[in-house]
């Protein structure tokens, strides 16, 4: 089962915390708040630390290819092909940071799959596509809330809880593009 099928935050949580920290985010962590302090920590991380890590990797990789499925639906208008493409962009440089930093701290960046399970059938409109990577976001936000109490290094916490932040910035974005309130609720779970 892809994590962009998961129905709900938590069982999203569930699912990241137990495949070892598996979404979207763990390394773009690395990236937006603490690329420099990672790169300087490097081989002061746990296998756990890798483990999660490479998960967060994978949860890129997927997101990055989950933003080009939309940007190639011919259903986007012009200003959301480009805030798609930003998202993808920040999803990159995620991804790269995260790969770098499981390098460094001695293990295997995972790949990109060649396929995606992703709902295709089921986008047939712009609101379709934005309630896809609004999901996406969503599952994200929760599985970085997740992830951050999990490393042993906390400078790669400080770094998820960076990427955590950027993953609801685009999840609030894509909600008020749909015609939603972009913050449901004072917490996040």
């Amino acid at each position: 089962m892809s994590f962009l099928q998961i129905s709900s935050p938590c069982a999203a949580r569930r699912r990241f915390l137990g495949h070892g920290g598996l979404v979207l985010s763990a390394a773009a962590v690395a990236l937006l708040a603490g690329k420099d302090a990672l790169a300087a920590q490097a081989g002061s991380g746990s296998s756990q630390d890798v483990q999660i890590l490479n998960t967060a990797l994978a949860a890129e990789l997927e997101a990055i290819a989950a933003y080009q499925l939309g940007a190639e639906s011919k259903l986007l208008d012009k200003p959301v092909l480009a805030l798609a493409l930003t998202f993808q962009g920040h999803h990159k440089e995620h991804a790269d940071v995260l790969g770098k930093t499981v390098e460094k701290l001695g293990g295997r960046p995972v790949a990109a799959k060649r396929n995606y399970a992703f709902p295709t059938s089921q986008l047939k409109s712009q609101a379709d596509v934005l309630r896809f990577a609004a999901k996406l976001e969503q599952g994200a936000v929760s599985a970085y809330l997740g992830a951050v109490p999990l490393f042993a290094n906390r400078d790669l916490s400080k770094a998820a809880a960076s990427i955590l932040g950027d993953e609801a910035m685009h999840w609030a974005v894509l909600r008020q593009a749909l015609g939603e309130p972009p913050v449901p609720s004072a917490f996040v779970s």
